[in-house]
């Protein structure tokens, strides 16, 4: 194909300046300017693009004039220069591709020669078969067809810049073609330059993205891309982000310390492998093994005159008792569980009120011991062992019977206590009934001040009846104890609750076995010329 182009009248004076008036030389070329998508770019930006598109000085570029000969092929002229007319790059090749199919039709290639016909019949089933087949390069890009018969596209990644000189460019930076290797689609050749030269990538936004944790609050008077972060309140997560809004975690799950996801809230209860679990279960069995010494000492010296002035079948149930109010503090510790709650209450009750009996009966024998040696008295047909065992029965019935109640119409139950820590759920024992929980300690109480009374009124007996001495100081401290374990147990929090419980369990237990057996064992171990008939009557001179 060879032609020749008359030369045009120049309409470019000079790079970028129109020899007729910019507005009307916009009005012709503006077609380029809206394929771009810059009409409402600035005029220097549109300016650059027609003289990319259409070439600086037009018939300035080539002056001399054609003489026919010419190869549109091998002219190097802006009119013919395809690669930056894109759409039209487009028809050019499609021309060409037609041009090749019915080349491939019409014409059989041999070693040394091609030999046409131009007789054929053209078929258009023929030229698109021969479409498909088609696989070349022309001005530099190639053109064939994927197995869908569709053209493999490839794209130029352009970009506006400022060369050295000032001049705004449309400068190529990268490429992208379909029919490359995998990872290797896309390459950039150079770098990218933003606005005002910046190679770093621009943010649309004045505001950075809200990480998951924070929610965004628009700012007042700016636009919607200028936002805060605000941190999720308490209680509450976002997981996306640049979420609008926090949610709540479930009632048994809490935020974790970054708050964008939530977590299980630990369950607290007193444990056997905490500090506070491992001392309360080391003074329960020091406390059990000092009774279990005690009552052994009183059985090895059963025959003694301190033992058998003391009343020893009390003495030995008060000590089994006590050895059970000791061990009984163990159920309170661990996981709270249905048989364990309703058994640390019941059980903590029942055995209290036999040690209390156990101490009344003792301090009631002591009075009527007193009573005895007065003339003509009576006393001890009437409170003699028989009765000493039947009182002894008899309030601690009653106990199991209040009990009994308690565990028919309420029983308490294991828990999740969700209101005392927002963070942490508490394991705890309901008591069902509080007026159940109360009644049992009521009853102790009133128990504990009965035999405080007597005891305190047995003190001033003789000396050789000096018994009641101690039982009203171990009185004294168990009614202590228990009167300052109700405010205390009203307002511990959580595991502390069963702490002070236990507290209370240990100090009673320990009060009441040092202040009644430890003088005791004292003498028999220690002052053994102290264990006689006659110390004991208070007619031992020495």
């Amino acid at each position: 194909m060879r032609a020749c182009i008359r030369k045009p009248p120049p309409f470019l004076q000079s790079p970028g300046t129109p020899a007729i008036p910019w507005a009307h030389w916009k009005e012709m070329f503006g077609v380029y300017v809206a394929a771009a998508n810059l009409n409402g770019a600035d005029e220097e930006k549109q300016r650059t693009l027609l003289v990319h598109y259409l070439g600086e000085e037009g018939g300035a570029t080539d002056k001399r004039v054609c003489d026919e000969t010419e190869d549109l092929q091998k002219i190097k002229n802006p009119y013919t220069d395809t690669s930056q007319l894109r759409i039209t790059n487009m028809v050019y090749k499609a021309v060409y591709a037609l041009a090749h199919a019915i080349h491939n039709v019409m014409c059989q290639e041999t070693f040394f020669s091609t030999k046409c016909n131009k007789d054929t019949v053209l078929e258009h089933k023929q030229i698109l078969t021969e479409m498909k087949k088609l696989n070349f390069s022309q001005n530099g890009y190639d053109v064939s067809f994927d197995t869908n018969r569709d053209p493999v596209a490839a794209y130029e990644l352009i970009n506006w810049q400022k060369s050295d000189a000032g001049i705004t460019e449309l400068v190529t930076v990268g490429h992208y073609d379909p029919s490359l290797p995998m990872g290797q689609e896309f390459s950039i050749i150079r770098d990218i330059t933003w606005m005002d030269g910046c190679t770093k990538v621009p943010v649309s936004v004045c505001s950075n993205n809200c990480l998951p944790g924070t929610y965004k609050v628009l700012q007042k008077g700016k636009p919607i891309c200028c936002f805060d972060c605000i941190p999720c309140p308490e209680g509450e997560i976002s997981n996306t982000t640049d979420s609008p809004d926090c949610f709540p975690c479930n009632e048994e799950f809490w935020p974790n310390k970054e708050r964008n996801t939530c977590i299980p809230k630990p369950v607290e209860f007193l444990s056997f492998e905490e500090i506070l679990g491992i001392i309360m279960v080391v003074f329960s069995i020091v406390g059990a093994c000092l009774a279990v010494i005690t009552a052994a000492v009183f059985f090895r010296h059963r025959t003694s005159p301190i033992v058998k002035a003391n009343n020893s079948e009390l003495s030995f149930l008060l000590l089994f008792s006590l050895t059970l109010c000791f061990l009984s503090s163990v159920t309170f510790i661990g996981p709270p569980s249905k048989w364990s709650c309703m058994l640390r209450h019941t059980a903590f009750g029942i055995i209290f009120v036999l040690c209390i009996s156990c101490v009344l009966g003792k301090t009631v024998v002591v009075l009527m011991a007193f009573k005895a040696t007065l003339p003509g008295s009576n006393v001890r047909k009437w409170f003699g062992p028989p009765q000493q065992r039947m009182t002894v029965v008899s309030f601690t019935f009653i106990q199991v019977v209040i009990c009994s109640i308690w565990l028919v119409l309420s029983p308490p139950f294991p828990r999740k206590n969700l209101n005392v820590y927002k963070e942490k759920i508490i394991l705890e024992c309901a008591l069902g009934s509080a007026f159940g929980f109360w009644a049992v300690l009521g009853y102790i109480g009133l128990l504990a001040v009965f035999c405080f009374v007597l005891a305190a009124l047995a003190r001033k007996l003789p000396d050789n009846f000096n018994e009641a001495t101690f039982i009203t100081f171990s009185m004294l401290i168990f009614c202590a104890v228990w009167i300052t374990f109700i405010p205390a147990y009203v307002s511990s929090p959580g595991k502390f609750t069963v702490a002070v419980e236990i507290f209370a369990i240990l100090a009673s237990s320990f009060g009441l076995i040092l202040c009644i057996f430890a003088p005791k064992c004292f003498i028999i171990l220690f002052r053994p010329e102290k264990n006689t008939k006659k110390s004991l009557m208070g007619k031992d001179k020495n």
